[in-house]
């Protein structure tokens, strides 16, 4: 019965990278290494930071004592989701309220409680594999962010490194917004193209790692044939 269900839909690959074999872009953190086993019957190692490629945030990365990301709702990570076209704004440009309700407008859907929202900004497809893939992109302004909330939004993603735009938001707005809400939001994903101004299920669950202030996921969108 489930399988006669879920055959109805095609499976689209949000994820940008590969952990093991693509270089991925991360935020540098010191690490320390014991011990590092270079092959144990063809076991693979890793050593990876929880932002590194397509990932999901845990509240307590920009709130002390905030909710980590083992402890996050599952819910956040899965469910029903709605993508969003912003791909005209460009940095050093915010996304901003209007933005978002208008491209809700032209796409025909509707926000609903307990949504995942991702907002298809075009900048993987522009810069990725470029200096500018990390350096220059759009983000939420705060409003923005908080708008998306109020809707009962509960993971907000992007294709690009961040959800703030970047480098010039000091304040971390999209963080921010989700800071104050206690929802999450998942970055660095791609083929949003294939999504845009669809209504789908989305699936990206994180590592269950304890106290994690994020994990890295493998996203992917179950849209109905």
């Amino acid at each position: 019965m489930l399988y006669q269900y879920i055959s109805k839909y095609s499976i689209i690959s949000l994820r940008n990278s590969c952990i093991l074999n693509d270089h991925i872009i991360h935020w540098n953190t010191p690490s320390f290494l014991i011990l590092r086993l270079k092959k144990l019957s063809f076991c693979s190692f890793a050593n990876i930071s929880g932002h590194c490629g397509t990932h999901s945030d845990g509240v307590n990365e920009y709130k002390p004592g905030g909710l980590s990301i083992d402890k996050m709702p599952l819910e956040y990570f899965w469910g029903s989701a709605i993508c969003l076209d912003v791909s005209h704004v460009r940095y050093p440009k915010y996304i901003e309220v209007e933005d978002l309700k208008e491209a809700l407008r032209r796409s025909g859907q509707e926000i609903r409680k307990g949504d995942i929202v991702l907002l298809y900004t075009g900048h993987h497809d522009r810069t990725y594999g470029t200096d500018k893939f990390q350096t220059e992109y759009t983000g939420l302004s705060y409003e923005a962010g908080k708008w998306l909330a109020e809707q009962g939004v509960v993971n907000i993603g992007v294709d690009a490194p961040a959800i703030d735009l970047t480098p010039d938001d000091i304040n971390f707005s999209g963080h921010a917004v989700c800071r104050d809400y206690n929802i999450t939001n998942t970055e660095n994903l791609c083929n949003l193209d294939k999504v845009v101004n669809k209504r789908f299920l989305y699936v990206g669950l994180p590592l269950k790692i304890r106290d994690g202030t994020g994990s890295p996921i493998r996203a992917v969108a179950l849209v109905e044939d």
